[in-house]
């Protein structure tokens, strides 16, 4: 699954057009996207977009950011609160979410 997918899947789930979902994400300026960047963005055309426009994704179209986050090979940045003190402990923190990711369904084992 690429972000581009993700996003086109969960707006034809929630029965949204290109048009209607580009008018609700804005930009910092406040201007909404324009729906060719968002037709971009859906046929992996566009890198992901910054963290202002994901959490906006995740928001309207009801998807864990963290998903979202995932697909675009970023950290969510409330991830980044609290400050590590030492290169194990990240390793031991993405470690843990392999393991837990490799079971699948919440780590929960099928």
């Amino acid at each position: 699954m690429t972000f581009g997918k993700a996003i086109a899947q969960a707006r034809k789930s929630k029965q949204l057009s290109q048009k209607q979902l580009a008018s609700m994400i804005l930009k910092d300026d406040g201007n909404p996207i324009s729906p060719q960047y968002l037709n971009d963005i859906e046929r992996n055309r566009r890198n992901p977009p910054g963290e202002n426009l994901i959490d906006q994704f995740a928001r309207i179209l009801d998807i864990p950011e963290e998903y979202f986050y995932f697909l675009a090979r970023e950290i969510p940045p409330k991830y980044f609160q609290v400050a590590p003190n030492n290169p194990e402990q990240v390793q031991e923190a993405f470690e843990a979410f392999a393991r837990t990711y490799r079971r699948g369904k919440g780590g929960k084992k099928e």
